[in-house]
């Protein structure tokens, strides 16, 4: 299992296409036996999730994103967990222990998305 974590100062990110990184974990029989840093590629329509996939990503982790992300993300076999905060060890950690579930985490309204004023744009972290 492949999974990639929207990543900013060591937390993640409040938004998965806006991120400057992404931390990628190979996981094992429960545990990480590999951990990388990626820069984000770019933000563009569809950029991230083919990006993504070709790392053999099978789960991306945000505070949020677009529902034509999410819905790419799931075209390319990648599964969205939103709605996510914390640090990346105790996200990583979560996930490793089974207890890392999906919330509110699709920003609908495009012109708020844009301002920044959606739902998963909260607690001061910049998207």
């Amino acid at each position: 299992m492949r999974i990639a974590i929207a990543s900013e100062h060591n937390f993640v990110s409040n938004h998965f296409g806006r991120c400057p990184e992404y931390v990628i974990a190979d996981i094992d029989d429960g545990k990480v036996i590999k951990q990388e840093t990626v820069p984000n590629p770019g933000h563009g329509h569809g950029v991230i999730p083919q990006f993504l996939s070709k790392c053999g990503v099978n789960c991306i982790i945000a505070g949020g994103m677009g529902p034509s992300a999410a819905q790419l993300c799931q075209e390319y076999g990648i599964t969205p967990i939103l709605g996510v905060q914390g640090s990346i060890d105790e996200v990583i950690d979560q996930y490793l222990q089974g207890n890392l579930k999906s919330s509110d985490g699709i920003c609908t309204e495009d012109r708020r998305h844009r301002a920044g004023e959606c739902n998963h744009h909260r607690h001061g972290l910049a998207d």
